[in-house]
């Protein structure tokens, strides 16, 4: 029997922000053969606002942990208006989590736990935890996080 993600959505009381919109030339979603691919989603807010900052300098390792985690809610949202019915959804594959990060800041997997726990109670500790790249750059519009995912479909 499939799992009801959508329903655990509900079960945990989460929130998801709208959908953003395409900032350039992609698509916020793409299947190709038993795989969703999620274009990097940074941290929107219920309110359409964007976690900005920078971790090390403006931002601690908590603060941008929630910001990841909100990514994943993003992500979340993304799926469901680009291709709908997170039921659909297997298991995560691959992770790779950018952090807006000062030179000196060192704790960017600390940072993309935020989205990975986040994954873990929606799909499950089996299915929601994947593999993972963690990374600290700079990021578009002064980001704290941006998140690109692959999923495996039923």
């Amino acid at each position: 029997m499939k799992p009801d993600h959508e329903a655990r959505i509900i079960e945990l009381g989460l929130e998801l922000p709208p959908a953003p919109k395409p900032v350039g030339v992609y698509k916020p979603v793409l299947v190709v053969d038993k795989f969703l691919y999620v274009s990097g989603q940074g941290p929107l807010n219920s309110d359409g606002t964007l976690i900005k900052g920078r971790l090390g300098a403006d931002m601690d390792t908590d603060q941008g942990k929630l910001a990841a985690r909100q990514v994943g809610l993003t992500m979340l949202s993304t799926i469901k208006t680009h291709f709908g019915d997170l039921n659909r959804i297997k298991r995560l594959v691959k992770v790779l989590g950018m952090v807006n990060s000062a030179p000196a800041f060192d704790k960017q997997p600390l940072v993309i736990n935020g989205f990975s726990e986040l994954m873990a109670e929606v799909f499950g500790e089996e299915n929601g935890i994947g593999v993972r790249s963690a990374v600290g750059m700079m990021l578009p519009s002064g980001i704290a996080v941006e998140v690109e995912a692959v999923f495996e479909l039923y």
